[in-house]
């Protein structure tokens, strides 16, 4: 008899080569993988009675010294437990007070499996202001730039004329429609749509509404639908909205941003405009946590390390850090020089349950995610 300890990535495909029967395919992987959920703020009386229930399947939960004689009225926790731990927990607490029944109407969402297919959304610039001057390109380029991308193995193309990066400036919404017309007729008299599908980094109902109607799908919007006439746009074309967190705006985003939680802070600022969209009939969302949007390394870290907390909402995740400042922090280097570390977050959030990454270079990442993908697709 030999022995050697495995990493299984596709529960159910593994237990399903080992010779399992269907039935037990599904117990087993429920119960193959780890869960370790923080809780905040959970009342004292909470914390006895979902420890007491935690042990008595196999879960636990850790606590701070004196829950048992209830010395604080309300602690943090981190429940620790299998997929299977927190679906027999959602049912068991059901019945229970001090909060615990809100509990349990999420615990299933944190353990949620999504099937989506990782993507690759290439960004172009139609500016001379963009922070990574390979990325911008006019009229002339455009039909050359888009067919390389889609050979490159784009999925999605995003278009922007308006700087974001920190200190930019914001332009007339007639301004950025005359910089991106042209380049829009384009794709749509070549048909390019027909191959990929187009992106619109914007958050003007004028260009936004252009652009739906040429070909384009998806609004990315860095102001994460703060305009209602931008959600009613993209409601009549049935379009995917990409909602981003920012805080402030591109002028004074990186002046000193702050957040007591920055996890819990970005997750309520999310449902609040999940909610919104839904409001107005829009039903295809993508979320985006805003890296570099009003965050610190520290904050750009920790929302790298722990976004799959953000998967509990049920929607795609889009990270994009493509060669921005973060990486000079953590290893001084140039724009020009950051494609590694660009490739090391992206390949972590695809880890950490992204499923839509945007870019400047589509070849990189193509190859990257193909490697990535066959390493943690064997069994």
């Amino acid at each position: 008899m030999q022995t050697y300890k495995i990493s299984i990535n596709d529960t159910k495909n593994f237990y399903k080569n080992l010779g399992c029967d269907s039935g037990g395919i599904s117990i087993l992987s429920k119960k193959s993988k780890l869960h370790t959920l923080y809780i905040k703020d959970l009342h004292v009386g909470a914390a006895n009675i979902l420890k007491q229930d935690a042990l008595s399947i196999g879960a636990d939960l850790a606590v701070p010294c004196g829950v048992i004689i209830a010395k604080d009225k309300y602690v943090d926790a981190v429940l620790i437990g299998t997929t299977k731990h927190f679906e027999t927990l959602s049912k068991k607490e059901l019945a229970q007070p001090f909060g615990l029944k809100e509990l349990a109407k999420t615990l299933k969402d944190y353990v949620r499996e999504n099937d989506f297919k990782t993507k690759i959304m290439g960004v172009l610039n139609a500016n001379e202001d963009s922070f990574f001057k390979n990325s911008r390109f006019d009229n002339s380029q455009a039909s050359f730039l888009i067919e390389k991308m889609i050979k490159d193995g784009a999925n999605i193309i995003d278009i922007g004329a308006v700087s974001s990066r920190p200190g930019s400036i914001a332009v007339e919404e007639d301004v950025e429609l005359l910089r991106i017309k042209d380049i829009v007729d384009t794709i749509y008299k070549n048909k390019y749509y027909e191959k990929v599908d187009f992106s619109i980094d914007s958050y003007s109902p004028k260009v936004i509404d252009y652009v739906l109607n040429h070909g384009f799908k998806i609004v990315n919007d860095i102001t994460g639908l703060e305009n209602d006439e931008v959600c009613k746009i993209a409601s009549s074309y049935n379009a995917q909205v990409v909602i981003m967190h920012m805080q402030n705006d591109p002028t004074l985003m990186q002046k000193e941003p702050f957040y007591e939680n920055v996890i819990l802070e970005i997750d309520s600022y999310l449902k609040n405009q999940i909610e919104k969209a839904q409001s107005f009939g829009i039903k295809n969302i993508v979320l985006d946590v805003g890296i570099g949007f009003g965050k610190t390394l520290e904050h750009n870290l920790l929302l790298l390390k722990n976004l799959e907390h953000f998967s509990h909402f049920g929607y795609e995740l889009l990270i994009g850090a493509s060669r921005k400042s973060m990486i000079n922090m953590i290893t001084p280097a140039s724009i020009e020089d950051r494609l590694a570390g660009t490739l090391a977050i992206h390949l972590e959030s695809i880890r950490n349950g992204a499923s839509i990454i945007r870019c400047h270079d589509v070849k990189e990442h193509f190859q990257a995610i193909k490697v990535y993908e066959a390493i943690n697709n064997i069994n």
